[in-house]
């Protein structure tokens, strides 16, 4: 995994500014609105933030057998392309699901539902959870339940679905409160919809152990015993 934990040039912390500026991003040189920059000055578009990471996802997807989305998405959380933080998990925790799904015995057509995970995943900008009140990886989640399902604004019962998981994604979410971790918000997306496909669609993913988080050392902002995935809840079990 990467090991900057802000910055993707200097690792420098990152600052979220109460209005958008217009801001000329360090990689690619074109000009974007953004709350986001960091002290050192930098700043670095979602799609060159995402770029590569969302790429890797999908392939690394189509090989991998395992029925598990959370080890899935901690194997691949582990690889350089992955940051601490980034929008890339707005295609992970997506492309984790649809990935133990086809291998949990779904029909699916896993080359195809990646890379429409992916084309959908790449629209949700980073920050939602903070600006828009709507973390990526719980669309990621509903995104998941629509590809499988075949949701679309005029489906009955699969837009319902499709809902229901973003809603309770959130609700997860939202209950263990800020700030903002990719990884505990990724986890707790995939959660609701294991749950939810296991109630609704008959397929039973994962391997039912608790998730334990490996990256809290690397991220600053670390609510610590408060995650429930957090390896110093051990002594408390």
């Amino acid at each position: 995994m990467n090991l900057k934990n802000g910055c993707m040039i200097c690792g420098e912390e990152l600052v979220y500014r109460d209005s958008a500026a217009q801001m000329e991003c360090a990689v690619c040189h074109r000009t974007f609105e953004s709350n986001a920059v960091c002290r050192k000055g930098h700043f670095v578009c979602d799609e060159c933030h995402a770029k590569s990471g969302a790429e890797l996802i999908i392939e690394e997807c189509r090989h991998l057998k395992s029925g598990d989305p959370a080890e899935i998405m901690r194997e691949l959380m582990r690889k350089p392309f992955i940051h601490m933080h980034g929008p890339e998990h707005h295609v992970l925790a997506g492309a984790a699901l649809l990935t133990a799904f086809k291998n949990s015995g779904g029909e699916v057509d896993l080359f195809e539902a990646l890379e429409e995970m992916k084309r959908r995943g790449e629209k949700i900008p980073g920050g939602t959870c903070g600006f828009w009140g709507c973390c990526g990886a719980a669309i990621s989640a509903g995104i998941f339940i629509s590809i499988v399902t075949g949701a679309t604004p005029l489906a009955k019962d699969e837009w319902k679905l499709a809902n229901f998981v973003t809603a309770d994604a959130l609700s997860a979410i939202a209950e263990k409160g800020g700030p903002r971790c990719c990884k505990r918000d990724s986890f707790l997306a995939v959660e609701a919809a294991v749950r939810a496909v296991k109630e609704h669609l008959g397929i039973e993913m994962g391997s039912g152990s608790r998730i334990k988080c490996e990256f809290s050392k690397l991220n600053g902002q670390c609510i610590g015993k408060r995650c429930p995935y957090n390896t110093a809840n051990d002594n408390d079990i």
